[in-house]
């Protein structure tokens, strides 16, 4: 039952004449289709992004007449193989994503597959409606995957799964004829039975009544499928769940629905292109409830008193992934609530319109939890702090990949579910037989509300024994669960990792039933083969071959921490936090928040970089490839990825690694070179600021300097200040010496400061003296920030090397290094550590931690009580500040805030802006430009246009000042600028 052609005897270009979308059928495309979040890969035919309802008609009637598989494909829900296969990968997020109808009373929208849960639940607001399954992944999980996978995730105890809320679903039987599914009287059931027998949709509707009719067979459904009180089960088709109805069950008030079946069936019998769900009110604001434990079994004993309440939310979160938040930048300011070193944390959220009651819950849960011995610490959590507990725990997938080593917690056990009071047995016997059979611990964190833990033990599948133990704990685990009568598969789906199971699961009849449901819907077998039914061997088709001999390769970055360049790209464990859109928030991934195309994600980069690596065509020069050029092409270096991705992917070092290897074999574009020339060409202009100002000021010259050097034309050149921040420090710099009480700072003189914004370092210095510090500029080099950004990582290291060297004996706690521009100072942090030679490596480290943002400095003296609010002005100010994306990555916006609103009336209003899109050197270049003004158009430039002239706009790059004010005319200054000028 396995459709599938090879490629020679199939005319893709006729298919791709005939789609109003796109068809792809190049390697990197395939390639960037060939995996998921799963443990699986398989190339397939071609990727398709259907533009609307007549191409998915065009791909199925293709299909049905070739004989070939057609893979739906969404996002944000995959983990078990679903989405990977051999034919056509259909991909509906790029252009079926719309919010097609709403109707506010009746609460219901009507939407295609591709549009985001989130994005969906944002067009809801305003009619305090929302869609309620809420996967971890919500911020990208579209809603057709949601369906094929019967999504549920934190609150499923109060709004059930997808299929709950699943009302209607049109699409394409196999044979290309356009259905819909939706609820049925009896009498509307029976005349779709009476249709002609030329008609597939009337022979599903038979076969369905033939096998459900059947009192036989609802009974083994009954004795064999999950047993009821398991409220997240999806195990094969949800025979089950359809024969809940009025034609079969005359007590039932339910209407038949095929939906029913729809929900959770992988894509493997119908291809949905529009789907009308059932919606809910927005909930009250409520709380959270941090209870922490010494043991995950203790937790789970405790969730049964937490259920007694009726929380909203009960998610367990483990040791492990507490332990790898702290390596993690983003998910480490999250540990707020966490007290001591618990075993496992316990998050119980209630939601009520009254505190009161709220926190009478939480008294009540506490006291009856201590009364029985669990729990050492129950901290509460309100208002905005709420949404940072549950982004750690939404973390949790990604975060588990930072365990160092390959042995790594895997998807192979990790979506079982029982009924929630027999969740703690059934983790007992899980772990007993883990630890003493396997010898490996697991990872358990989630759903233990709804009896659903999710569990991955850690192994490594690299090698001969670590797929023998993938066969062996799936194969004891489902024996496990058959015991609880539980489910194999709680959200995640069966896919090609649980279904061969699966008869195993429900048995020789019930299996014999699916079979016949997908024989009916599908004959020739083109959607989504091999999941479900005829499943392939589970231990087949992985990312990972046993016995395959990793290469090494050597680096100018030490990767040793991620056992080399090829572990820090299979970091990416493809769960796709990077493919969130801008209104979510967050930086990462600009590009593909622009785009929308998986190979300007950080996943498609670091899949991509994986494939060439892992798999070599020239083992001596890997890096020699034209499909690694095409995927970094528009990666902006912004370091989103290494903050805000789970599993801390670093594409902007990853990048820079493999430029300068690239470059070793093609040489140095003139562009490239003129770019990290930077600070020589400066410097040269400097000796005559006025005439090079004049020269970037003419129309006519401007224009052919831009052309020479590959510059956009629309792009203004930054201009020269009119003396060197170096030698106006010289002049002016510490004239009230030695009336410093508070002492000496190192200011890091960076070449953009020095010779574009010297008024900005003058304001520094200024600010500092009349604080009472006096500001040194110590002897040092370039930062080798534009070095880094073009990927000449060789001659950057000659700087970082020399900057430690000069700086290592002079900078201290006591004395810091504090530096104006974000992406200057802050390489002293990210990348000397690991650029530079090992015996400099501790002097580095130690280095590192006092190099300092101004904004971290002035906030931290402030803490300190040195920098007093009496110092600065009375006067009332709003301040918008958009922040650098390094910053974000490595620091805080913190701190910024903190020193902005030193001034007693001074507000400061964050935008909610990722990259600026300006990104160094990027939005200057020619083919560039338009997506950078792309990205600045998302967030930036439309609240920078819209804020009023007396409110100040702040911004600490350069590099994000130039392109506000080039794509807003408006000016923004630094935040010292803003604070200087604010001195009482």
């Amino acid at each position: 039952m396995s459709a599938g052609v090879s490629a020679p005897r199939i005319d893709l270009t006729a298919l791709a004449s005939r789609l109003h979308g796109e068809l792809h059928h190049d390697h990197l495309m395939r390639s960037l289709y060939a995996t998921d979040a799963s443990e699986y890969q398989e190339m397939p035919l071609a990727v398709a992004f259907p533009r609307d309802e007549h191409d998915v008609g065009e791909l199925v009637r293709f299909a049905h007449a070739h004989g070939i598989a057609l893979i739906p494909r969404a996002a944000g829900t995959s983990l078990a193989g679903q989405v990977v296969g051999a034919g056509i990968v259909v991909d509906a997020g790029r252009h079926l994503n719309a919010l097609l109808a709403t109707d506010a009373a009746r609460r219901r929208a009507r939407v295609q597959p591709g549009i985001v849960r989130n994005n969906l639940n944002v067009a809801l607001a305003p009619l305090k409606l929302f869609f309620p399954p809420e996967t971890a992944t919500a911020n990208r999980a579209m809603i057709g995957g949601m369906v094929g996978n019967n999504s549920c995730g934190a609150n499923s105890i109060v709004y059930g799964t997808t299929r709950e809320h699943l009302v209607s679903a049109r699409g394409f039987l196999a044979d290309g004829s356009l259905v819909t599914f939706g609820p049925l009287t009896r009498a509307e059931f029976d005349a779709k039975c009476a249709g002609p027998e030329t008609s597939l949709e009337a022979r599903i509707y038979r076969t369905v009544r033939d096998l459900l009719s059947d009192g036989k067979n609802r009974q083994l459904i009954r004795d064999h499928y999950p047993k009821p009180t398991v409220t997240r089960r999806n195990t094969g088709y949800a025979l089950d769940r359809l024969m809940d109805c009025q034609v079969f069950d005359a007590a039932s008030d339910k209407p038949f629905n095929l939906c029913q079946l729809i929900a959770g069936s992988e894509g493997t019998l119908f291809f949905g292109t529009e789907f009308e769900l059932n919606l809910e009110p927005l909930p009250p604001a409520g709380g959270l409830l941090c209870a922490h434990f010494k043991t995950v079994d203790e937790s789970l004993r405790a969730t049964l008193i937490a259920m007694r309440h009726k929380p909203f939310g009960c998610e367990l979160i483990d040791r492990h992934i507490l332990e790898c938040t702290k390596a993690n930048l983003e998910q480490a300011k999250n540990r707020f609530f966490v007290q001591g070193d618990p075993g496992a944390v316990l998050v119980v959220e209630i939601r009520h319109a009254d505190r009161a009651f709220i926190e009478r819950e939480f008294a009540a849960i506490e006291a009856e939890c201590r009364a029985a011995g669990y729990g050492y610490a129950f901290p509460t959590v309100w208002g905005a702090d709420v949404n940072r507990v549950w982004d750690l725990r939404r973390a949790g997938q990604g975060l588990m990949n930072n365990v160092e080593g390959d042995a790594k917690p895997r998807e192979v056990v990790e979506d079982t579910a029982v009924a929630v009071e027999d969740l703690p047995a059934y983790i007992a016997e899980f772990d007993a037989m883990l630890k003493t059979k396997y010898g490996v611990s697991t990872v358990y964190y989630a759903h233990a509300g709804a009896g659903e833990l999710h569990t991955r033990p850690l192994f490594n599948l690299k090698t001969e024994e670590g797929l023998r133990m993938f066969r062996g704990i799936a194969t004891d685990v489902a024996i496990l669960v058959k015991k609880y009568r539980g489910s194999l598969s709680g959200e995640h789906g069966d896919g090609r990792l649980r279904g061969e199971f699966i008869q195993f699961m429900v048995g020789d009849e019930c299996y014999a039933m699916m079979r016949r449901i997908k024989e009916t819907f599908d004959p020739q077998g083109i959607f989504n083969p091999g999941k479900i039914i005829d499943t392939p061997p589970m231990d087949s088709s992985l990312r990972h071959s046993p016995g395959h001999a990793e290469p090494h390769y050597e680096t100018f970055f030490d990767f040793a921490s991620s056992q080399g360049v090829l572990g820090a790209a299979e970091k990416c464990t493809g769960v796709g936090e990077c493919r969130k859109a801008h209104f979510t928030g967050g930086t990462m991934c600009p590009s593909y928040m622009a785009t929308r195309d998986e190979k300007s994600s950080t996943r498609g980069r670091a899949n991509t970089l994986r494939h060439a690596l892992a798999h070599p065509e020239d083992l001596t020069n890997p890096w020699d490839s034209p499909e690694i050029a095409d995927v970094m092409d528009l990666c902006l270096s912004c370091k989103g990825c290494k903050a805000e991705c789970p599993s801390n992917v670093d594409m902007a070092r990853l990048k820079a690694e493999w430029a300068q290897h690239y470059q070793d074999t093609h040489g140095v574009k003139l562009r490239s070179r003129l770019i990290a020339s930077f600070s020589q060409s400066m410097r040269l202009a400097s000796l005559w600021p006025a005439a090079y100002n004049w020269i970037i000021s003419q129309p006519d010259l401007s224009l052919w300097i831009k052309k020479f050097a590959r510059f956009h034309p629309k792009r203004s050149m930054p201009e020269l200040s009119p003396v060197t921040l170096a030698k106006w420090h010289r002049k002016h710099a510490n004239q009230t010496a030695p009336a410093y009480p508070n002492g000496r700072v190192y200011l890091f003189c960076d070449e953009f400061t020095n010779y574009n914004d010297a008024d900005v370092g003058a304001a520094a210095v200024e600010l500092l003296n009349r604080l009472g510090y006096e500001v040194v500029i110590p002897p040092h080099v370039d930062s080798g920030r534009a070095h880094f950004s073009k990927g000449l990582v060789r001659e950057a290291r000659e700087f970082a090397v020399r900057n430690v060297e000069l700086l290592q004996d002079v900078v201290t706690a006591q004395t810091p290094l504090i530096g104006l521009e974000p992406s200057a100072i802050l390489g002293f942090r990210d990348e000397y550590p690991d650029l530079v030679p090992a015996a400099l490596k501790p002097a580095a480290k130690a280095l590192a931690k006092n190099a300092l943002l101004i904004d971290e400095f002035i906030a931290r003296e402030a803490d300190a009580g040195r920098i007093k609010k009496s110092a600065f002005t009375t006067r009332a100010q709003t301040i918008k500040l958009h922040g650098h994306c390094h910053q974000k990555a490595l620091s805080s916006l913190v701190p910024s805030v903190k020193m902005l609103e030193l001034p007693a009336n001074y507000k400061v209003q964050l935008i909610p802006s990722g990259c600026c899109g300006m990104a160094g050197s990027f939005g200057y270049e020619e083919e560039h430009y338009e997506i950078s003004q792309q990205i600045g158009e998302l967030v930036l430039f439309p609240t920078v246009r819209q804020t009023p002239a007396d409110v100040l706009i702040a911004a600490p790059g350069t590099s994000c000042r130039h392109q506000i004010k080039d794509g807003t005319q408006r000016t923004a200054l630094h935040p010292v600028v803003i604070l200087r000028d604010a001195l009482a």
